[in-house]
């Protein structure tokens, strides 16, 4: 098309950049996770130590990452990576995957969180009763509100990348001193009988013997990881970072080293408010403790003890709101590179390929929006990321192993990657998930195998 842009504006510095990798990562997770962590695991030292190891395998991936993008730093990232690594074929799956649930599914998952603590502070929005029905679909107040702020965040992020980088900025800085005043209360008011109950119990022990621990470890990982994830969404908008060989890898390691410190010294913060072990159905946030937070809460519980429970519910509430407003806002910038970059080498749909005027791919941005609102209105996108957990970590271990073909290619040793033990710490986690989570890896398999009826279709019209 005559006078159409061919070509992405570099317009993203490293303070942008940090800030998309930092802000697509800080969403609800870090207020909820802990819960579970707590419950598979119920010592102090050990959900301490789940929150460390799965910090250290996510900068020490953004290490890796790093490496990759300095080599091939152009849009579409983690795709990119692992079509020059290990093929189209293997490139293709994870696009097919990440558009179809990873990314659109992440997108409607944080949208509904948003729209649900919204429902604290407005209770117009949490009766269940349905508003509308399209078809077999009945929309309640929440999938609505979660609609419209996947289609606000589309318009924005089409108007240009000038709006989405403001957006993402702002909350992030937002999201980051709602984390550090979390922290500093918790560390400051807390204390009394939580602490000493904390103190008291063995910090490692768990009674489930040396394979049980290891199994029950991999599986809390996988809360922790997730709840640190979408850091490498910086490297779908590569094409528009400047000098994106030195500030991409940068702002990946300064990024994932932020969140994950916060999030480890959140978790401190937490046992010096709630008791670990606490009784289910407990008559307050405290004799619940973190184990059994109402609704798995964590965060909430915390601003409870410390602030009072009506106080501390719509101060969570609204923490919970920017920082998932902010992780939607990176997960929909990013995300439609992924699609662009693919429909670019003819796999996929041909419209996606184009940029609007604002030198931005606002086909792709539309399409993506429209499935994450299907998404979120059927509402079984929960569903769909319990089993593509194991696949995105399938994929993040071929991306990692491919430092290996790198490597063997150039015949240079890769340095400050954690190579090669960083390639065997993730081979091992993932073992560990196929035998604790059977169920969801053969589901994530045939979630990531239903592209390829799909690659073989558009991969006949990209060869013609």
């Amino acid at each position: 098309m005559s006078g159409e842009p061919t070509g992405f504006e570099a317009r993203l510095g490293l303070l942008d950049a940090t800030a998309l990798v930092a802000g697509s990562m800080i969403g609800s997770g870090i207020f909820i996770v802990s819960a579970d962590i707590a419950r598979r695991l119920p010592a102090p030292g050990w959900l301490l130590a789940v929150w460390a190891i799965a910090g250290a395998l996510t900068v020490a991936g953004a290490l890796t990452y790093g490496h990759l993008a300095a080599a091939m730093p152009r849009a579409g990232g983690q795709y990119v990576y692992l079509t020059e690594l290990w093929g189209p074929l293997w490139g293709f799956l994870y696009g097919w995957t990440l558009v179809l649930v990873i990314q659109t599914g992440t997108i409607a998952a944080v949208a509904v969180a948003f729209a649900t603590y919204a429902g604290q502070l407005w209770p117009a929005l949490a009766p269940e009763a349905p508003l509308a029905r399209l078809g077999p679909l009945a929309v309640s107040p929440v999938q609505a509100v979660a609609v419209g702020v996947i289609l606000l965040l589309t318009v924005l992020n089409a108007r240009g990348l000038e709006a989405g980088r403001r957006v993402q900025n702002v909350f992030t800085v937002a999201k980051v001193a709602t984390l550090l005043a979390v922290i500093a209360l918790g560390l400051a008011l807390g204390g009394g009988t939580a602490r000493a109950a904390n103190l008291a119990r063995p910090a490692f022990a768990t009674g489930l013997g040396v394979t049980g621990t290891a199994m029950q470890l991999g599986a809390a990982l996988v809360g922790a990881l997730f709840s640190a994830d979408a850091w490498a969404n910086v490297t779908f908008a590569a094409g528009e970072v400047r000098d994106a060989r030195r500030t991409v890898p940068r702002a990946l390691v300064l990024g994932t080293g932020l969140v994950c410190g916060l999030y480890l010294v959140t978790n401190v913060a937490y046992l010096n408010v709630l008791p670990l072990v606490g009784t289910k159905g407990g008559a307050d946030a405290v004799a619940r403790g973190i184990q059994h937070a109402s609704a798995d809460r964590v965060g909430a519980a915390a601003m409870e003890r410390l602030a009072g429970g009506s106080l501390g519910a719509t101060l969570m509430a609204v923490a919970v709101m920017v920082s998932t407003f902010g992780c939607a806002n990176g997960l929909v910038l990013a995300g439609a590179r992924v699609a662009w970059a693919m429909a670019r080498d003819g796999r996929f749909f041909a419209p996606a390929a184009r940029l609007n005027d604002r030198h931005v791919p606002g086909p792709a941005l539309w399409l993506q929006g429209a499935w994450a609102s299907v998404l979120a209105l059927s509402g079984r996108y929960s569903d769909l990321l319990d089993y593509v957990i194991i696949a995105e970590l399938l994929f993040y271990l071929l991306t990692v192993g491919g430092l290996f073909v790198l490597a063997r290619r150039s015949g240079e040793r890769p340095r400050g990657a954690g190579y090669p033990w960083l390639q065997l710490a993730y081979l091992a986690l993932v073992v560990d998930l196929l035998i604790t989570k059977p169920a969801y890896t053969w589901g994530s398999v045939a979630v990531v195998a239903s592209g390829v009826p799909f690659y073989v279709l558009w991969g006949r019209g990209a060869a013609a």
